[in-house]
């Protein structure tokens, strides 16, 4: 990590007399935890962190239409590698903060078997993914489904929610019977039910980045904060993968 940003880190969480406020675009998966991160940095700078949630695919059209944010938790790494190539990032402000992992869950405490076969068997009406045009997590969905031989066999059952957030509430409502959800929501809820972790190896990695997209010193220490050994425990916490400590 750069020497400059513990540096704006370190002033920054210095000066609570002059308490600012930042805007921060979060991936739905994230929500739960982004805003314990918040909290927690609230409560060192002195700084307010407004948290807006939604599908990573339209943050990114908002963001890309001058939606006035300061720092994009994104669920994948395209969309952060995008607006940096557009010249909308600040140099050197892009980084993965977390890996997330797939969860097939259902609210019945039997469908959902140890291995998951459940998916290939077939006995079920509807299955929720998260769309995968808008949502990292549904397009891993889609990966895991080709890689078990289903995803044709699977096509007229899917229910798609616009984000992960929508995809479990088709699942809780009752609408759906399975759902491919983010561990960390099923982390943070703990509901009742089934469920089953598919292997990681399964679908593509979902790195998920963020990156900052104005020079305010206070996005500058909440990037460096989320980066942090006590935020990166907590981001662990919920379900989460870490990416590898950068230089």
């Amino acid at each position: 990590m750069q020497h400059w940003r513990w540096l704006v880190f370190l002033f920054t969480f210095s000066s609570l007399t002059h308490a600012e406020q930042i805007r921060v675009a979060v991936a739905s998966n994230f929500a739960p935890v982004a805003e314990q991160l918040s909290a927690r940095f609230e409560l060192h700078s002195g700084h307010k962190v407004i948290l807006a949630f939604g599908s990573t695919g339209k943050h990114y059209a908002q963001i890309a239409n001058g939606a006035p944010f300061d720092l994009f938790l994104a669920a994948d790494s395209r969309r952060p590698e995008l607006l940096e190539k557009e010249g909308r990032a600040i140099k050197g402000g892009r980084a993965s903060y977390a890996i997330g992992r797939l969860v097939l869950w259902s609210a019945d405490s039997s469908l959902v078997d140890s291995n998951g076969e459940v998916l290939k068997q077939g006995n079920f009406e509807r299955l929720a993914i998260a769309n995968p045009r808008l949502a990292p997590y549904g397009q891993a969905a889609q990966e895991l489904l080709e890689s078990l031989g289903v995803r044709e066999s699977s096509q007229s059952k899917l229910v798609r929610g616009e984000n992960i957030s929508q995809t479990l509430q088709f699942v809780r409502s009752g609408n759906a019977q399975l759902g491919l959800i983010s561990l960390s929501q099923l982390k943070s809820l703990q509901p009742k039910g089934s469920w089953w972790l598919p292997p990681s190896d399964s679908y593509t990695a979902i790195d998920q980045q963020m990156v900052q997209l104005t020079d305010k010193p206070e996005a500058t220490a909440f990037w460096v904060y989320i980066k942090s050994e006590e935020a990166q425990k907590i981001i662990a916490e919920y379900g989460y993968d870490l990416p590898e400590p950068t230089q």
